[in-house]
């Protein structure tokens, strides 16, 4: 068992640049971040393409999405994707492709891109992908049995049928309130939001990275709410118990001696008071009422995960706020929707986690 597939594919080298990738399951499109075009299918085409090695796809027109400057440290991708959806609604995508470029995106680890076009679908994406650049190159080499690749680069000449430009440094932390994820407001806006409960994990929001913004915010402190941690996958859960808070491996630290150097990721999250089960989808998508996580009363949580529709998590009533890791961390300390600037003003590092 190797966890959600969105993550074990690209681990266990089975995501490359430029070509096809056809998932039974909507998120499937979280491998363009590689530059692979990835979509979602449904049984009957899965079937007849596994019978015969063949597909029909209509080419979808493109959306260009320009992020410009240097991430601040309180923003994840997951804010970026919000920015997104939150500007052109859950159907303004419908059976396009959605281009992620510009110098912001650049910047932004393999994983942040993989949380950007794992979302892609919230907007009613086709296909969400990223350029190829030394950081995609540096990822499949080290995981592929394959050495060359056939990189689809962006045409001089290329037509889009929208674009949209956002700076980096104008876009707050995040929130995507119940029930769709096209339903923005900024984080400051929600704070008199109390919260019974917060989720870290799923395809979107399980990752290393994620798990390693969370930790920074939550260490040496302790969670005022339930806390639920969902590594996307084995290899992440390894992670956590391998790497520390600055994404290095355990006793070693960016700047000589540094608090909580000797302590894993998990280890921080356990003691900030986290429950932390084990790699799965868990309570992302509902489940049996005995699922990890899952939602069975009428009750407010703010999660990492990709969607906020009643009953995605649950219960029908509860209430699912959609945000980033940090957001997500910085409310568990205070019961309420909190801003992650109240607790982190320098960047995070993540190392050799983080693939940078």
């Amino acid at each position: 068992y190797k966890g959600v597939c969105h993550k074990a594919l690209p681990e266990e080298g089975h995501i490359r640049p430029g070509e096809i990738l056809l998932g039974t399951d909507s998120h499937t499109c979280t491998s363009g971040a590689f530059g692979q075009f990835a979509t979602g299918v449904g049984n009957t085409d899965a079937a007849f393409t596994l019978g015969t090695g063949k597909t029909w796809l209509k080419v979808p027109p493109t959306m260009k999405f320009t992020f410009r400057g240097e991430i601040p440290p309180y923003l994840t991708a997951k804010d970026l994707i919000l920015a997104v959806i939150g500007q052109i609604s859950v159907s303004g995508a419908t059976y396009r492709s959605m281009y992620f470029t510009g110098d912001g995106i650049a910047s932004l680890t393999l994983e942040d891109r993989m949380t950007l076009t794992n979302m892609a679908t919230e907007a009613g994406g086709k296909n969400g992908v990223c350029d190829v650049d030394d950081k995609t190159l540096q990822y499949v080499n080290a995981r592929s049995n394959r050495s060359e690749w056939d990189v689809v680069t962006e045409d001089p000449d290329a037509d889009y049928i929208e674009q949209h430009e956002w700076d980096l440094a104008t876009l707050e932390p995040l929130v995507a309130k119940p029930h769709s994820p096209d339903n923005k407001a900024t984080a400051h806006q929600c704070a008199d939001v109390k919260l019974d409960r917060a989720y870290i994990g799923s395809c979107t929001g399980g990752k290393i990275t994620d798990m390693i913004f969370a930790a920074n915010i939550l260490a040496g402190n302790q969670v005022k709410i339930p806390t639920f941690v969902v590594p996307g996958s084995t290899e992440v859960h390894h992670d956590m118990q391998r790497f520390n808070i600055f994404g290095l491996p355990v006793g070693k630290s960016p700047n000589g001696a540094a608090p909580r150097a000797d302590q894993s990721v998990e280890q921080v999250l356990l003691d900030a008071g986290c429950n932390v089960g084990p790699a799965s989808c868990a309570a992302c998508l509902g489940g049996p009422e005995d699922t990890f996580g899952r939602l069975n009363e009428p009750i407010n949580c703010i999660s990492t995960t990709n969607r906020n529709f009643p009953g995605r998590m649950g219960h029908k009533e509860a209430g699912v706020f959609l945000a980033s890791p940090l957001t997500v961390a910085a409310s568990a300390l205070t019961g309420k929707i909190t801003d992650p600037r109240d607790y982190i003003e320098t960047p995070i590092q993540t190392g050799a986690a983080g693939i940078a």
